[in-house]
């Protein structure tokens, strides 16, 4: 019997024995409610019990905890904002969290989805978030919703929910979010992080503005960076997961001082936090003005120009005849070909992997003149002997690459030049020629 179905037959025992696992501890903790003695006000000694440290505070006593137990919490997005959001709201005692995700667990989410195990990889995000959040607090009621949200079935979920929180790392699906809660007429908590920062603002609450009314158009979709492509620390994204928890909370016990009409730049590198005053509600708002244009929700995937989701982007810039497969590359690499490969992922992407004799020149600084003299002593290099040029542009998925190659044509326009990028990036190489590339 060969390793893998070895391997396969333990992944289905482990997976059997944590359903059983789960069924039973369900059944536990509805036998220990059962047992509960409940007071008049609403709760239960346990949850007394539970909750005594934010019983205490004056801002919510019995009647904000009873409120807390009664409200319910739609979160967009099982990810580095959404996880941290999810744990400090079910331990809060939110009533009712629902959860919408479409994706599976992947070892590079661990360090920063906090409701996830090694043992959840491969799983659906919101099946494993709904077995961590009741086996952190059995009184919470989870509906997982495995599936993107869009604009046939927005509306229908979000009804269920008094506050909505986004936590997903797209731009499309923040306009259909803004637009979805402003037509519901619920409390949009946005959240949003990359790198060592990260912002945090509420809107359409208060008769304050919302999204549309800051970002009436959205930006081009080659200038969207997503933790994806761009990075970020688990910790920086965590701080505003919370931060968008703690919003939430304050809505529902309706405190002062929610960030609406404000938005909350978080600076993890300095560990500084800056507050920006927004314009107000915009009275010629398509979707919130007083004389709005948008009555449904539309599609946002072309109206951003981009895809409804964070996962790999896929862009296509440029003609068949500019672009060269990684099987292609891989015969011209082999041949007599002296090629120029320029890589542009970032030197730390570079250090991960690369293909030998590559020049690593950053997306970033491509720009730089001392890079375009690398460049060009390379081109002029060829010239001498008196061959035809063949550069390729190589990155790490085939998005930047394109960009580069779009670039790159405009500087140099000698017709002897031929400058092609290699679909599929590094991703590709390791798919299709060289798994021991690792893909990150």
């Amino acid at each position: 019997m060969s390793t893998d179905t070895n391997e396969d037959q333990l992944v289905a025992e482990i997976a059997e024995l944590r359903e059983l696992l789960h069924a039973k501890e369900v059944k536990l903790a509805r036998l220990r409610r059962d047992k509960q003695v409940m007071q008049e006000y609403g709760l239960n000694n346990d949850e007394i019990c539970r909750y005594s440290r934010q019983l205490f505070l004056p801002e919510i006593g019995v009647r904000g905890q009873k409120k807390i137990k009664d409200s319910s919490v739609l979160i967009v997005g099982a990810g580095g904002l959404g996880c941290p959001a999810a744990l400090y709201l079910a331990c809060a005692g939110i009533g009712h969290i629902g959860i919408v995700d479409y994706d599976n667990i992947e070892i590079n989410n661990l360090h920063r989805q906090l409701l996830y195990t090694e043992a959840n990889i491969g799983t659906a995000k919101v099946t494993a978030a709904a077995e961590r959040i009741n086996q952190l607090n059995s009184y919470v009621k989870v509906t997982p919703y495995k599936i993107q949200l869009i604009s046939k079935n927005a509306l229908d979920v979000i009804k269920n929910y008094d506050i909505v929180i986004d936590g997903t790392d797209n731009v499309a699906t923040r306009y259909l979010l803004n637009d979805a809660c402003v037509l519901s007429g619920k409390p949009l908590v946005s959240g949003s992080a990359l790198k060592f920062e990260g912002h945090l603002s509420v809107f359409n609450y208060n008769n304050g503005p919302c999204y549309r009314c800051i970002f009436p158009k959205p930006p081009p979709p080659e200038t969207v960076t997503n933790c994806g492509d761009g990075g970020v620390l688990g910790a920086a994204v965590g701080v505003i997961g919370v931060l968008q928890a703690l919003e939430t909370l304050k809505i529902i016990l309706n405190m002062p001082d929610i960030i609406f009409g404000r938005l909350l730049l978080f600076d993890g590198m300095e560990t500084k936090f800056h507050d920006i005053r927004l314009r107000s509600k915009n009275a010629d708002c398509v979707i919130c003005g007083q004389h709005r244009v948008i009555h449904e929700l539309i599609d946002y995937e072309e109206f951003c120009g981009a895809k409804a989701n964070d996962k790999e982007p896929n862009l296509n810039l440029l003609r068949k005849e500019e672009r060269i497969s990684a099987e292609e590359y891989n015969k011209i690499a082999k041949g007599d070909s002296k090629s120029i490969l320029i890589d542009v992922r970032s030197p730390e992407e570079y250090e991960i992997c690369h293909l030998q004799d590559s020049i690593n020149i950053p997306f970033t600084q491509l720009s730089k003149d001392h890079n375009l003299n690398i460049i060009r002593n390379n081109i002029e290099k060829a010239q001498e002997e008196l061959r035809p040029i063949d550069m390729y542009i190589l990155c790490r998925r085939g998005n930047d690459s394109q960009k580069a190659v779009q670039y790159l044509k405009k500087l140099f326009t000698d017709d002897t030049l031929r400058i092609k990028d290699i679909i599929g990036g590094i991703y590709a190489w390791s798919n299709k020629i060289d798994p021991r590339f690792p893909k990150y």
